[in-house]
């Protein structure tokens, strides 16, 4: 166990911040999810409802520093194209 006042600290820290993290790193996957799966389903309704949902969570998580701005970007695009790709299938 911690010796020092500091550790301790340092104990609590690391704690509240695995906490933090695996809420956001579920999120992020719940989020991914929901579009995919209603790719897979083929309503493109839904996967548009899921997608602005991702782009807003995913900028959102870039601005408060847990994904970077080019991870953000590249995740959203790349289900942006997985959508569309929906969509020209349609037409």
């Amino acid at each position: 166990m911690a010796n020092h006042k500091s550790a301790e600290k340092r104990i609590r820290q690391t704690k509240k911040r695995t906490e933090r993290n695996r809420f956001y790193k579920t999120r992020i996957k719940n989020l991914t999810r929901a579009v995919r799966e209603a790719v897979e389903a083929g309503d493109q309704a839904a996967a548009e409802v899921a997608l602005k949902n991702v782009n807003k969570n995913f900028h959102s998580y870039a601005g408060k520093g847990i994904l970077t701005k080019n991870t953000a970007a590249r995740r959203v695009s790349r289900l942006s194209q997985l959508v569309n790709t929906l969509g020209s299938v349609a037409a």
